[in-house]
């Protein structure tokens, strides 16, 4: 039988090669850092990282290891065990706690990550009665999520408040409803209009829930992602977020709600329930990462020091730059195929960068999208501008 499917399989692998859209995977042979070594799948050696999420550059920092080192020792490698039968350690607890306060809601609930966060609040929380009115281009894990439960699907036009009151009014009927939005939407690197959505959700009776993977950390005048950038900490009700980004670049994602909202999770949803606990040293190298930004805001400066700069060279240099000031700043292209070609020949010139293409993003929005890091370098931003520029004229742009 798999010999039909093989040459099926086969076939359309070519179809995604022929369109530009192939996503090859480079391996490293360094930790994640400003800097990092190419083994394979590019032309070997040492490169700057434009591409990760080390928002803060906390993946190698020196603390975290340390930290991280001294958990093997007093917590052991990994659980073993789902949290409600033997998977809970002190450690544990300590983490949902510290996000908590961090957070500014009532409970934190850990998961293997934030898409199975998001995978496991709707079904547990809605049913046919309710209404869940999700933007539209919220990360594929709030999609997938969404598709588990048995709630009417309602989207509305990314950032459109018009068009998400117009949902609010047609379903008006619904038991519950519930507005899901990215905090940071992470292919254009727009922030969500967070107090605008929670008016709405007062006005209808509505509840808000915010994926802030791409903020928690370094949003906000304390790092406390966009529910702080805009004033609304007390106003929304679920926030999911990853520990694989800012907060440490590892994994894990968490759930940090109403008391209640946690506590049915606990119950009933079935990513925690039937998946591993985080592993121990995970949770205490977060730790130590919420001590990191609590303690100084200078990892918070230099990040968007080095944001500002990028933005502005390139703009100077003629590139189209999605507008804002988030570290994620989209070099827009257009044709999915000559993006490719624009990161390989970046990547030949020493800047680790990715072609995003269709499925990632619409057809004709192909980008390269650069992320910047607080790790990073005055002279390494400037020298990443002038590989741009250098890999265009060698594009024939």
């Amino acid at each position: 039988m798999f010999d039909n499917v093989r040459a099926d399989l086969a076939a359309t692998l070519d179809e995604i090669r022929e369109a530009g859209l192939f996503k090859p995977e480079r391996v490293i042979g360094t930790p994640q850092s400003a800097a990092v070594t190419v083994t394979a799948g590019g032309r070997p050696g040492e490169v700057l990282n434009f591409c990760a999420n080390n928002y803060l550059g906390l993946a190698d920092h020196p603390e975290v290891l340390a930290a991280a080192k001294d958990a093997l020792d007093r917590w052991g490698y990994g659980m073993a065990s789902v949290r409600f039968i033997c998977g809970t350690q002190d450690v544990h607890k300590e983490l949902e706690d510290r996000l908590s306060a961090f957070l500014g809601q009532e409970d934190t609930i850990l998961y293997s990550s934030c898409f199975d966060a998001n995978g496991g609040v709707f079904e547990t929380l809605l049913d046919e009665r309710d209404a869940v009115i999700s933007d539209a281009l919220n990360h594929a894990s709030i999609i997938d999520g969404i598709r588990l439960c048995k709630a009417r699907r309602h989207r509305y036009a990314n950032r459109d408040l018009a068009d998400l009151e117009q949902q609010l009014k047609e379903t008006q009927d619904a038991r519950r409803r519930l507005i899901v939005t990215d905090g940071v939407f992470s292919m254009d690197g727009y922030v969500a209009p967070l107090r605008e959505i929670c008016d709405l959700a007062d006005r209808y009776d509505a509840m808000v829930m915010v994926d802030d993977s791409h903020a928690v950390g370094f949003v906000g005048p304390n790092g406390r992602g966009t529910p702080e950038l805009h004033g609304v900490m007390d106003r929304v009700d679920i926030i999911t977020g990853t520990l694989g980004k800012a907060l440490g670049g590892a994994s894990g994602g968490y759930v940090a709600a109403r008391r209640e909202i946690v506590a049915l999770l606990r119950q009933r949803s079935r990513p925690y329930l039937f998946s591993n606990s985080l592993a121990p040293v995970i949770a205490a190298a977060s730790l130590k990462v919420l001590d990191l930004v609590e303690r100084s805001t200078e990892l918070r400066e230099k990040l968007a020091a080095n944001t500002a700069l990028f933005r502005s060279k390139m703009a100077e240099a003629g590139f189209e730059i999605l507008p804002g000031d988030h570290p994620i700043a989209p070099v827009m292209i257009g044709d999915a195929a000559k993006a490719g070609r624009l990161a390989e020949l970046l990547l030949e010139r020493g800047v680790y960068v990715i072609g995003f293409s269709f499925p990632v993003v619409p057809h004709g929005q192909a980008r390269i999208r650069v992320q910047l890091s607080a790790a990073h370098s005055t002279e390494d931003v400037e020298r990443a501008v002038a590989a741009f520029v250098d890999a265009r004229a060698a594009l024939g742009e």
